[in-house]
């Protein structure tokens, strides 16, 4: 369990707040009133320490926030980001389906709202309710492919086109977000995601990252002020990403 002061337990739960989850929001009334029980709803501050053995016990969905999930080489140090979550995402998926240890390092880049149930009762619920199964499915898929892609962009792509790829993903999230009206990112804006944070994601390192963000300021392509990023020629990333307007 997290074990820093700014985390807040006993947050209220209620089924409204379950449904929010992409995997239970059609699920009938009566059945997530039932499944309330089995849940608990907490807060995680932006410097709270998680430890991955809590990921067998329990299954996560994030509400709120977001929370990065990497793996660090024990003598080099350097890391790298497996998984970015958003709302609406849950973790640990691999822990969930074959119930092994998942050494991971999980960072808040935020304070976290997250809803969790212990990870059996998930796996009895997956095999009982088909309706639970046809929305768990779909995103298991979801997640196979988004590790496809991240495969190829590392073997396949330079550093500049994969930092590209990653600014343009996070903005197609941010532009998604469903949750509280006055929360959300517009504008092309990507906040919170600090030089050492981009370069794990892209499978680089501090130094190259900002290389190429202060070219693309220079080029007046973006502003950059601390962990935030305007992005005043969209097209710019678009081409230096190999893409097009209609693959984003």
């Amino acid at each position: 369990m997290p074990n820093d002061t700014p985390i807040k337990r006993n947050v209220p739960i209620s089924s409204k707040l379950v449904q929010q989850s992409h995997l239970f929001s059609s699920l009938p009334d009566k059945l997530v009133q039932d499944m309330m029980q089995h849940f608990k709803a907490e807060r995680w501050g932006k410097k709270s320490y998680i430890d991955f053995e809590i990921l067998q016990r329990r299954f996560f969905l994030l509400m709120e926030g977001r929370l990065e999930m990497s793996r660090t080489h024990p003598e080099t140090g350097r890391s790298i980001t497996l998984d970015m979550l958003h709302p609406g995402d849950g973790f640990d998926i691999i822990t969930l389906l074959d119930g092994r240890k998942h050494e991971v390092d999980l960072t808040p880049l935020e304070e976290l709202k997250v809803i969790s149930v212990p990870i059996e009762k998930m796996r009895e619920w997956i095999w009982t309710y088909p309706e639970l199964n046809q929305k768990f499915m779909p995103y298991l898929a979801q997640k196979m492919r988004e590790q496809e892609d991240k495969t190829t962009e590392f073997a396949l792509y330079d550093t500049v086109t994969r930092l590209s790829r990653i600014i343009l993903k996070n903005i197609d999230k941010i532009n998604a977000y469903s949750g509280e009206s006055g929360k959300e990112h517009k504008d092309h804006l990507v906040s919170g995601l600090s030089d050492e944070v981009l370069a794990r994601m892209v499978g680089s390192v501090r130094q190259v990252v900002n290389q190429h963000l202060q070219h693309w300021k220079q080029a007046g392509v973006i502003d950059k002020k601390r962990n935030q990023i305007k992005i005043n020629n969209l097209q710019a990333i678009i081409d230096d990403a190999g893409l097009t307007q209609a693959n984003i």
